[in-house]
Protein backbone atom coordinates (compact mmCIF):
# COMPACT_ATOMS: atom_id res chain seq x y z
CA UNK A 1 0.00 0.00 0.00
CA UNK A 2 1.46 3.55 -1.11
CA UNK A 3 1.51 6.26 1.57
CA UNK A 4 -0.74 8.70 1.22
CA UNK A 5 0.40 11.98 -1.17
CA UNK A 6 2.44 14.33 1.44
CA UNK A 7 3.62 16.97 -1.95
CA UNK A 8 0.83 18.84 -1.85
CA UNK A 9 -1.49 19.73 1.21
CA UNK A 10 -5.41 20.05 0.32
CA UNK A 11 -6.40 23.15 -1.41
CA UNK A 12 -2.57 24.35 -1.82
CA UNK A 13 -2.20 25.20 -5.42
CA UNK A 14 1.59 23.53 -6.24
CA UNK A 15 3.54 25.52 -8.72
CA UNK A 16 3.57 24.85 -12.84
CA UNK A 17 7.19 25.67 -13.47
CA UNK A 18 10.19 26.41 -11.20
CA UNK A 19 10.65 30.45 -10.79
CA UNK A 20 14.60 30.34 -10.96
CA UNK A 21 15.17 33.40 -9.15
CA UNK A 22 13.76 32.37 -5.50
CA UNK A 23 14.35 28.54 -3.39
CA UNK A 24 12.05 25.91 -4.75
CA UNK A 25 8.77 25.61 -2.33
CA UNK A 26 10.12 23.65 1.36
CA UNK A 27 6.56 23.70 3.02
CA UNK A 28 4.76 21.23 0.40
CA UNK A 29 7.71 19.02 0.57
CA UNK A 30 7.29 17.91 4.28
CA UNK A 31 4.94 15.41 5.84
CA UNK A 32 3.40 16.13 9.01
CA UNK A 33 3.84 13.64 12.38
CA UNK A 34 0.67 13.77 12.23
CA UNK A 35 0.19 11.99 8.91
CA UNK A 36 2.69 9.36 9.59
CA UNK A 37 1.22 8.10 13.04
CA UNK A 38 -2.06 7.95 11.76
CA UNK A 39 -1.10 5.39 8.51
CA UNK A 40 2.22 3.59 10.19
CA UNK A 41 1.72 0.59 7.78
CA UNK A 42 1.06 2.80 5.06
CA UNK A 43 4.22 5.05 5.24
CA UNK A 44 6.76 1.71 6.18
CA UNK A 45 9.65 2.24 3.78
CA UNK A 46 9.34 5.73 2.58
CA UNK A 47 11.08 8.51 1.93
CA UNK A 48 10.00 11.45 3.20
CA UNK A 49 11.40 15.28 4.69
CA UNK A 50 10.27 16.18 8.54
CA UNK A 51 10.94 19.44 10.12
CA UNK A 52 10.43 19.76 13.72
CA UNK A 53 11.60 20.73 17.20
CA UNK A 54 14.20 18.20 19.74
CA UNK A 55 12.08 17.41 22.64
CA UNK A 56 14.63 15.35 24.06
CA UNK A 57 17.77 13.49 22.59
CA UNK A 58 20.85 11.40 23.24
CA UNK A 59 23.56 10.38 21.58
CA UNK A 60 24.79 6.30 22.16
CA UNK A 61 27.00 3.64 20.67
CA UNK A 62 30.25 5.79 21.78
CA UNK A 63 28.73 8.70 19.89
CA UNK A 64 27.67 7.67 16.64
CA UNK A 65 24.31 7.24 16.99
CA UNK A 66 22.03 9.81 18.05
CA UNK A 67 18.07 9.41 18.67
CA UNK A 68 15.63 12.51 18.59
CA UNK A 69 12.60 12.59 19.63
CA UNK A 70 11.05 15.58 17.24
CA UNK A 71 7.51 17.06 17.42
CA UNK A 72 6.50 19.28 14.97
CA UNK A 73 3.43 20.73 16.68
CA UNK A 74 0.93 18.68 13.96
CA UNK A 75 -0.07 16.57 17.29
CA UNK A 76 0.94 15.22 21.00
CA UNK A 77 3.34 12.73 19.87
CA UNK A 78 7.05 12.75 18.97
CA UNK A 79 8.85 10.75 16.01
CA UNK A 80 11.97 9.13 16.89
CA UNK A 81 14.71 10.18 14.37
CA UNK A 82 17.59 8.09 13.85
CA UNK A 83 21.17 9.84 13.02
CA UNK A 84 23.88 7.86 11.94
CA UNK A 85 27.31 9.84 12.42
CA UNK A 86 28.77 8.09 9.73
CA UNK A 87 25.72 9.65 6.86
CA UNK A 88 25.80 12.66 8.76
CA UNK A 89 29.51 14.74 9.97
CA UNK A 90 27.68 18.05 10.61
CA UNK A 91 26.72 19.21 12.66
CA UNK A 92 27.97 17.37 15.82
CA UNK A 93 25.42 14.86 17.00
CA UNK A 94 26.10 15.89 20.31
CA UNK A 95 24.80 19.92 19.02
CA UNK A 96 22.28 18.06 17.63
CA UNK A 97 20.41 15.80 20.16
CA UNK A 98 20.00 19.40 22.39
CA UNK A 99 16.52 20.21 23.99
CA UNK A 100 15.29 23.24 21.55
CA UNK A 101 16.93 22.59 18.24
CA UNK A 102 15.08 22.40 14.94
CA UNK A 103 15.48 20.48 12.44
CA UNK A 104 14.74 19.51 8.76
CA UNK A 105 15.67 15.94 7.64
CA UNK A 106 15.24 13.31 4.99
CA UNK A 107 14.99 9.52 5.17
CA UNK A 108 13.30 6.79 5.09
CA UNK A 109 10.61 5.72 7.43
CA UNK A 110 10.42 1.80 9.22
CA UNK A 111 8.88 0.08 11.53
CA UNK A 112 11.66 -0.68 14.37
CA UNK A 113 12.00 -4.10 16.37
CA UNK A 114 9.47 -5.52 18.44
CA UNK A 115 11.94 -4.46 21.16
CA UNK A 116 11.39 -0.73 20.51
CA UNK A 117 8.69 0.97 21.89
CA UNK A 118 8.47 3.40 18.70
CA UNK A 119 5.82 2.49 15.91
CA UNK A 120 7.63 3.87 13.53
CA UNK A 121 10.90 5.90 13.17
CA UNK A 122 12.55 7.43 10.69
CA UNK A 123 16.56 6.40 9.46
CA UNK A 124 17.72 9.83 8.46
CA UNK A 125 20.40 10.42 5.61
CA UNK A 126 20.54 13.76 5.55
CA UNK A 127 19.86 17.38 7.63
CA UNK A 128 19.09 19.59 5.55
CA UNK A 129 18.77 22.48 8.15
CA UNK A 130 19.66 22.40 11.81
CA UNK A 131 19.18 25.45 14.28
CA UNK A 132 21.49 24.64 17.30
CA UNK A 133 20.61 25.78 20.51
CA UNK A 134 23.58 28.08 21.39
CA UNK A 135 23.59 27.32 24.83
CA UNK A 136 21.99 24.42 25.91
CA UNK A 137 22.78 24.94 29.63
CA UNK A 138 21.02 28.46 29.53
CA UNK A 139 17.87 27.22 27.16
CA UNK A 140 14.98 27.94 29.69
CA UNK A 141 12.76 24.91 28.51
CA UNK A 142 15.10 21.61 30.18
CA UNK A 143 13.62 18.28 29.52
CA UNK A 144 12.55 18.43 32.78
CA UNK A 145 8.46 19.50 33.12
CA UNK A 146 7.69 23.01 34.28
CA UNK A 147 5.29 24.85 36.22
CA UNK A 148 2.64 26.94 34.02
CA UNK A 149 3.27 29.84 35.98
CA UNK A 150 7.59 29.62 35.58
CA UNK A 151 6.40 29.72 31.48
CA UNK A 152 4.36 32.38 31.91
CA UNK A 153 7.93 34.38 31.88
CA UNK A 154 8.41 32.90 28.54
CA UNK A 155 5.74 33.62 26.36
CA UNK A 156 7.28 33.17 23.08
CA UNK A 157 9.24 30.14 24.32
CA UNK A 158 6.23 27.69 26.15
CA UNK A 159 4.22 26.81 22.77
CA UNK A 160 7.05 24.53 22.30
CA UNK A 161 6.05 22.50 25.64
CA UNK A 162 3.54 19.75 25.39
CA UNK A 163 0.57 21.65 27.75
CA UNK A 164 0.46 24.79 25.77
CA UNK A 165 1.06 23.10 22.24
CA UNK A 166 -2.10 20.50 23.49
CA UNK A 167 -3.61 24.10 24.42
CA UNK A 168 -3.16 25.99 21.24
CA UNK A 169 -4.36 22.74 19.16
CA UNK A 170 -7.56 22.56 21.32
CA UNK A 171 -7.73 26.30 20.86
CA UNK A 172 -7.51 25.91 17.17
CA UNK A 173 -10.44 23.17 17.31
CA UNK A 174 -13.05 24.83 19.34
CA UNK A 175 -12.60 27.69 17.46
CA UNK A 176 -12.97 25.61 13.98
CA UNK A 177 -16.50 24.22 15.86
CA UNK A 178 -17.56 27.21 16.61
CA UNK A 179 -17.82 28.34 13.23
CA UNK A 180 -18.98 24.97 12.04
CA UNK A 181 -21.91 25.20 14.91
CA UNK A 182 -23.11 28.57 14.09
CA UNK A 183 -22.48 28.44 9.77
CA UNK A 184 -24.91 25.09 9.80
CA UNK A 185 -27.56 26.64 11.66
CA UNK A 186 -27.44 29.38 9.50
CA UNK A 187 -25.48 32.53 11.31
CA UNK A 188 -23.63 34.82 9.21
CA UNK A 189 -19.85 35.63 10.82
CA UNK A 190 -20.14 39.49 11.60
CA UNK A 191 -16.74 41.19 12.89
CA UNK A 192 -17.58 44.08 15.02
CA UNK A 193 -15.45 47.04 15.94
CA UNK A 194 -12.49 46.57 18.44
CA UNK A 195 -12.46 50.74 18.68
CA UNK A 196 -16.01 51.88 20.25
CA UNK A 197 -17.87 55.21 21.83
CA UNK A 198 -20.41 52.80 23.76
CA UNK A 199 -20.21 50.83 26.89
CA UNK A 200 -22.14 47.65 26.33
CA UNK A 201 -22.03 46.37 30.12
CA UNK A 202 -22.32 49.86 31.97
CA UNK A 203 -19.56 49.09 34.21
CA UNK A 204 -17.30 51.64 33.29
CA UNK A 205 -14.58 49.32 33.46
CA UNK A 206 -12.67 50.86 29.96
CA UNK A 207 -9.55 51.25 28.01
CA UNK A 208 -9.44 54.40 26.84
CA UNK A 209 -7.94 54.98 23.26
CA UNK A 210 -6.21 58.16 22.55
CA UNK A 211 -3.35 59.80 20.70
CA UNK A 212 -3.60 62.78 23.24
CA UNK A 213 -0.39 61.38 25.18
CA UNK A 214 1.47 60.38 21.80
CA UNK A 215 1.05 63.85 21.19
CA UNK A 216 2.93 64.89 24.24
CA UNK A 217 5.53 62.07 23.67
CA UNK A 218 6.76 63.58 20.51
CA UNK A 219 8.50 66.73 22.30
CA UNK A 220 11.58 66.86 23.10
CA UNK A 221 11.81 65.76 26.95
CA UNK A 222 12.49 69.23 28.02
CA UNK A 223 9.44 70.21 26.72
CA UNK A 224 6.81 67.72 27.75
CA UNK A 225 5.95 68.77 30.63
CA UNK A 226 4.81 71.91 28.52
CA UNK A 227 3.02 70.04 26.11
CA UNK A 228 0.74 67.77 28.83
CA UNK A 229 0.19 71.27 30.15
CA UNK A 230 -0.93 72.30 26.73
CA UNK A 231 -2.93 69.47 26.15
CA UNK A 232 -4.67 69.43 29.11
CA UNK A 233 -5.77 73.17 28.78
CA UNK A 234 -6.73 72.75 25.19
CA UNK A 235 -9.26 70.04 26.00
CA UNK A 236 -10.32 71.13 29.19
CA UNK A 237 -14.37 71.91 28.64
CA UNK A 238 -15.92 74.59 31.14
CA UNK A 239 -17.00 72.62 33.43
CA UNK A 240 -13.39 71.17 33.97
CA UNK A 241 -13.93 67.38 32.24
CA UNK A 242 -11.35 66.78 29.61
CA UNK A 243 -12.50 67.55 25.75
CA UNK A 244 -11.53 65.65 23.02
CA UNK A 245 -11.30 68.00 20.60
CA UNK A 246 -7.60 67.33 19.44
CA UNK A 247 -8.21 63.76 19.88
CA UNK A 248 -7.95 61.39 16.91
CA UNK A 249 -11.48 60.15 16.73
CA UNK A 250 -12.79 64.08 18.15
CA UNK A 251 -14.65 62.15 20.85
CA UNK A 252 -13.62 60.04 23.79
CA UNK A 253 -13.22 56.36 22.35
CA UNK A 254 -12.58 53.20 24.01
CA UNK A 255 -12.11 49.04 23.44
CA UNK A 256 -14.67 47.12 23.25
CA UNK A 257 -16.40 45.24 26.39
CA UNK A 258 -19.07 43.20 24.42
CA UNK A 259 -19.63 42.72 20.33
CA UNK A 260 -23.12 42.96 21.23
CA UNK A 261 -24.39 46.41 20.40
CA UNK A 262 -22.68 46.26 17.10
CA UNK A 263 -24.10 42.55 16.42
CA UNK A 264 -27.65 43.51 17.25
CA UNK A 265 -28.45 46.03 13.90
CA UNK A 266 -27.00 42.97 12.04
CA UNK A 267 -29.34 40.84 13.48
CA UNK A 268 -32.22 42.92 13.32
CA UNK A 269 -31.47 43.01 9.11
CA UNK A 270 -29.64 39.17 8.85
CA UNK A 271 -31.64 37.31 11.28
CA UNK A 272 -28.95 35.64 12.50
CA UNK A 273 -25.57 36.75 13.23
CA UNK A 274 -22.44 36.13 15.48
CA UNK A 275 -19.21 37.71 16.27
CA UNK A 276 -16.03 36.03 17.89
CA UNK A 277 -13.17 38.48 18.65
CA UNK A 278 -11.19 39.92 21.21
CA UNK A 279 -12.76 42.06 23.99
CA UNK A 280 -11.69 44.15 26.79
CA UNK A 281 -11.69 45.25 30.54
CA UNK A 282 -9.48 47.23 32.32
CA UNK A 283 -10.39 45.46 36.04
CA UNK A 284 -8.27 46.12 38.24
CA UNK A 285 -7.93 41.73 39.43
CA UNK A 286 -5.05 39.50 39.49
CA UNK A 287 -7.51 36.10 40.11
CA UNK A 288 -6.88 33.48 38.06
CA UNK A 289 -10.08 34.02 36.28
CA UNK A 290 -9.68 37.59 34.85
CA UNK A 291 -7.64 39.06 32.02
CA UNK A 292 -8.19 42.33 30.57
CA UNK A 293 -8.18 40.96 26.84
CA UNK A 294 -10.03 37.89 26.21
CA UNK A 295 -12.04 36.60 23.67
CA UNK A 296 -15.91 36.02 23.19
CA UNK A 297 -18.39 34.31 21.18
CA UNK A 298 -21.66 36.47 21.01
CA UNK A 299 -24.56 35.05 18.48
CA UNK A 300 -27.40 37.64 18.24
CA UNK A 301 -30.48 36.02 16.83
CA UNK A 302 -34.21 38.02 15.42
CA UNK A 303 -37.52 36.62 16.07
CA UNK A 304 -36.29 34.27 19.35
CA UNK A 305 -36.98 34.89 23.02
CA UNK A 306 -35.42 33.59 26.00
CA UNK A 307 -36.50 30.08 25.39
CA UNK A 308 -34.68 30.21 21.86
CA UNK A 309 -31.05 31.31 22.78
CA UNK A 310 -31.10 28.55 26.22
CA UNK A 311 -31.93 25.66 23.47
CA UNK A 312 -29.17 26.91 21.16
CA UNK A 313 -26.79 28.05 24.16
CA UNK A 314 -27.09 24.01 25.59
CA UNK A 315 -26.78 22.67 21.99
CA UNK A 316 -23.27 24.76 21.26
CA UNK A 317 -21.68 23.84 24.58
CA UNK A 318 -22.61 20.42 23.32
CA UNK A 319 -21.35 20.53 19.88
CA UNK A 320 -17.71 21.84 21.55
CA UNK A 321 -17.26 19.20 24.09
CA UNK A 322 -18.63 16.75 21.79
CA UNK A 323 -16.15 18.02 18.79
CA UNK A 324 -13.60 18.17 21.28
CA UNK A 325 -13.86 14.08 22.38
CA UNK A 326 -13.42 13.87 18.74
CA UNK A 327 -10.99 15.74 17.05
CA UNK A 328 -8.49 15.91 20.26
CA UNK A 329 -8.95 12.97 22.13
CA UNK A 330 -5.20 13.03 22.47
CA UNK A 331 -4.99 15.95 23.68
CA UNK A 332 -7.31 15.35 26.04
CA UNK A 333 -5.75 12.04 27.53
CA UNK A 334 -2.53 13.97 27.96
CA UNK A 335 -4.38 16.90 30.14
CA UNK A 336 -6.18 13.43 32.01
CA UNK A 337 -2.88 12.33 32.83
CA UNK A 338 -0.88 15.54 34.01
CA UNK A 339 -3.55 17.64 34.78
CA UNK A 340 -6.91 16.51 35.75
CA UNK A 341 -7.97 13.24 35.70
CA UNK A 342 -11.83 14.13 35.33
CA UNK A 343 -11.41 16.37 32.32
CA UNK A 344 -12.55 13.38 29.39
CA UNK A 345 -15.71 12.33 31.83
CA UNK A 346 -16.39 16.31 32.36
CA UNK A 347 -16.78 16.56 28.33
CA UNK A 348 -18.38 13.13 28.44
CA UNK A 349 -21.37 13.92 30.69
CA UNK A 350 -21.93 17.71 29.63
CA UNK A 351 -22.31 16.37 25.78
CA UNK A 352 -24.57 13.69 26.73
CA UNK A 353 -26.73 14.72 29.61
CA UNK A 354 -29.85 17.37 29.56
CA UNK A 355 -29.11 20.86 31.09
CA UNK A 356 -31.06 21.59 34.04
CA UNK A 357 -33.52 24.84 33.81
CA UNK A 358 -34.15 26.91 36.86
CA UNK A 359 -35.07 30.36 37.63
CA UNK A 360 -33.15 32.54 39.83
CA UNK A 361 -35.81 32.27 42.39
CA UNK A 362 -35.15 28.83 42.82
CA UNK A 363 -31.40 28.99 42.75
CA UNK A 364 -31.59 31.28 45.74
CA UNK A 365 -34.07 28.57 47.62
CA UNK A 366 -31.83 26.05 46.75
CA UNK A 367 -28.59 27.42 48.00
CA UNK A 368 -30.39 29.00 51.24
CA UNK A 369 -31.26 25.46 52.34
CA UNK A 370 -28.05 24.19 51.45
CA UNK A 371 -26.32 26.69 53.84
CA UNK A 372 -26.92 23.92 57.12
CA UNK A 373 -24.34 22.00 55.08
CA UNK A 374 -22.33 23.97 52.81
CA UNK A 375 -20.79 27.52 54.34
CA UNK A 376 -20.75 30.28 52.35
CA UNK A 377 -18.28 32.91 51.51
CA UNK A 378 -20.68 35.34 50.42
CA UNK A 379 -24.25 35.54 52.38
CA UNK A 380 -27.08 33.97 49.99
CA UNK A 381 -30.22 36.41 49.90
CA UNK A 382 -32.59 37.33 46.94
CA UNK A 383 -30.97 40.29 45.04
CA UNK A 384 -27.34 39.13 44.66
CA UNK A 385 -24.87 38.37 42.32
CA UNK A 386 -24.36 34.97 42.48
CA UNK A 387 -20.64 34.04 43.23
CA UNK A 388 -18.98 30.98 41.63
CA UNK A 389 -18.96 28.96 44.63
CA UNK A 390 -22.63 28.96 44.16
CA UNK A 391 -22.49 28.76 40.93
CA UNK A 392 -20.43 25.69 41.30
CA UNK A 393 -22.53 24.14 44.09
CA UNK A 394 -25.12 24.27 42.54
CA UNK A 395 -23.08 22.36 39.13
CA UNK A 396 -21.30 20.24 41.47
CA UNK A 397 -23.26 19.15 44.10
CA UNK A 398 -27.31 20.00 44.01
CA UNK A 399 -27.67 19.07 39.94
CA UNK A 400 -24.03 17.18 38.96
CA UNK A 401 -24.58 18.89 35.57
CA UNK A 402 -25.01 21.73 33.79
CA UNK A 403 -27.33 24.52 35.28
CA UNK A 404 -29.60 27.11 33.27
CA UNK A 405 -30.28 29.47 35.67
CA UNK A 406 -32.51 32.34 34.58
CA UNK A 407 -34.78 35.86 35.92
CA UNK A 408 -32.83 37.64 37.27
CA UNK A 409 -33.22 40.66 39.28
CA UNK A 410 -33.52 43.69 37.48
CA UNK A 411 -30.55 45.28 40.18
CA UNK A 412 -27.73 42.92 38.83
CA UNK A 413 -28.06 43.14 35.16
CA UNK A 414 -27.32 45.48 31.78
CA UNK A 415 -29.89 47.83 30.96
CA UNK A 416 -30.36 46.23 27.69
CA UNK A 417 -32.15 43.19 28.86
CA UNK A 418 -35.81 42.81 28.49
CA UNK A 419 -37.96 43.55 31.75
CA UNK A 420 -40.19 40.72 32.60
CA UNK A 421 -43.86 41.23 33.59
CA UNK A 422 -43.08 41.33 37.39
CA UNK A 423 -41.52 44.19 37.14
CA UNK A 424 -38.17 42.97 39.28
CA UNK A 425 -36.20 40.74 37.36
CA UNK A 426 -35.20 40.61 33.48
CA UNK A 427 -35.46 37.74 30.62
CA UNK A 428 -31.31 36.98 31.27
CA UNK A 429 -30.79 33.64 31.52
CA UNK A 430 -26.93 32.18 32.92
CA UNK A 431 -24.95 28.75 31.83
CA UNK A 432 -23.38 27.21 34.80
CA UNK A 433 -20.77 24.23 34.37
CA UNK A 434 -18.71 22.03 36.99
CA UNK A 435 -15.55 23.27 37.56
CA UNK A 436 -15.97 26.50 35.88
CA UNK A 437 -19.20 28.33 37.14
CA UNK A 438 -20.43 30.48 34.71
CA UNK A 439 -19.88 29.90 31.08
CA UNK A 440 -22.08 31.76 29.06
CA UNK A 441 -24.66 35.02 29.79
CA UNK A 442 -27.38 36.22 27.72
CA UNK A 443 -30.81 37.37 27.70
CA UNK A 444 -34.38 38.59 25.70
CA UNK A 445 -33.23 41.96 24.49
CA UNK A 446 -35.55 45.13 25.62
CA UNK A 447 -37.14 45.77 22.19
CA UNK A 448 -39.85 48.44 23.43
CA UNK A 449 -38.72 51.86 23.17
CA UNK A 450 -39.83 53.50 26.61
CA UNK A 451 -38.74 50.83 28.31
CA UNK A 452 -35.27 50.82 27.11
CA UNK A 453 -34.93 55.05 27.19
CA UNK A 454 -35.64 54.22 30.94
CA UNK A 455 -33.42 51.56 31.65
CA UNK A 456 -30.30 53.52 29.98
CA UNK A 457 -31.12 56.49 32.47
CA UNK A 458 -31.41 54.68 35.32
CA UNK A 459 -28.21 52.48 34.22
CA UNK A 460 -26.74 56.43 34.61
CA UNK A 461 -26.02 56.49 31.12
CA UNK A 462 -26.43 58.84 28.31
CA UNK A 463 -29.25 58.93 26.01
CA UNK A 464 -27.10 60.74 22.72
CA UNK A 465 -24.51 57.82 22.83
CA UNK A 466 -26.89 55.02 22.16
CA UNK A 467 -29.39 56.84 19.64
CA UNK A 468 -28.60 53.84 17.29
CA UNK A 469 -29.48 51.29 19.33
CA UNK A 470 -32.51 53.13 19.94
CA UNK A 471 -32.91 53.58 16.50
CA UNK A 472 -33.62 50.16 15.94
CA UNK A 473 -36.43 49.88 18.43
CA UNK A 474 -38.24 53.43 16.76
CA UNK A 475 -37.35 51.62 12.93
CA UNK A 476 -39.20 47.79 13.20
CA UNK A 477 -38.46 46.32 15.92
CA UNK A 478 -38.16 42.94 16.86
CA UNK A 479 -37.79 39.98 19.63
CA UNK A 480 -34.65 39.42 19.56
CA UNK A 481 -32.44 37.82 21.83
CA UNK A 482 -28.79 36.50 22.17
CA UNK A 483 -25.47 35.30 24.52
CA UNK A 484 -21.78 35.48 25.06
CA UNK A 485 -19.40 32.64 26.06
CA UNK A 486 -16.44 33.29 27.11
CA UNK A 487 -13.86 31.61 24.93
CA UNK A 488 -10.62 30.82 27.44
CA UNK A 489 -13.03 30.05 30.31
CA UNK A 490 -14.50 26.96 27.70
CA UNK A 491 -10.75 26.19 27.55
CA UNK A 492 -10.53 26.33 31.37
CA UNK A 493 -13.43 23.88 31.56
CA UNK A 494 -12.61 21.48 28.88
CA UNK A 495 -8.71 21.54 29.72
CA UNK A 496 -8.73 21.40 33.41
CA UNK A 497 -6.16 23.74 33.79
CA UNK A 498 -6.81 26.22 36.99
CA UNK A 499 -5.74 29.45 35.76
CA UNK A 500 -7.04 31.66 32.67
CA UNK A 501 -3.54 32.88 31.53
CA UNK A 502 -2.71 29.71 30.59
CA UNK A 503 -5.29 28.81 27.42
CA UNK A 504 -4.74 32.12 25.81
CA UNK A 505 -1.48 32.54 23.66
CA UNK A 506 -0.08 35.92 25.20
CA UNK A 507 -2.41 36.95 28.68
CA UNK A 508 -2.89 40.61 28.99
CA UNK A 509 -3.74 41.46 32.91
CA UNK A 510 -2.62 44.05 35.41
CA UNK A 511 1.04 44.96 35.39
CA UNK A 512 1.87 42.46 32.93
CA UNK A 513 1.47 43.05 28.68
CA UNK A 514 4.71 41.27 27.66
CA UNK A 515 5.42 40.91 23.72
Amino acid sequence: MAAPDAAAPAGVIAATAHVHDLEPAMAATLTPIRAILAAVDAYDGERVRVGGWVRTGRVQCGGTVAFLAVNDGSCHATLQLVVDAAQVAQPPLARLAATGTSVLVSGVLRIPTKRSKERIELGVDAVLHAGLVDDAAAYPLPKSRLRLDYLRDFLHLRPRTETMAAVARMRSQLTFATHSFFQENGFLCVHTPIVTTNDCEGAGEMFQVTTLFSQAQKADKELLKLKLSEISRNNDDDDGSVGFDNDFFRRQAFLTVSGQLHAEPYACALSRVYPFGPTFRAENSHTSRHLAEFWMVEPEMAFANLQDIMNYAESYVKHLCQWLLTHCLEDMKFMVETHDKTAIKRLERVSTTPFERITYTQAIEMLVESEGNKKFQTKVEWGIDLASEHERYLTEVIFEKPVIVYNYPTGIKAFYMRLNDDQKTVAAMDVLVPKIGELIGGSQREERLDILKQRILDAGLQLESYEFYLDLRRYGTVEHSGFGLGFERMLLFATGLENIRDVIPFPRCPGKADL
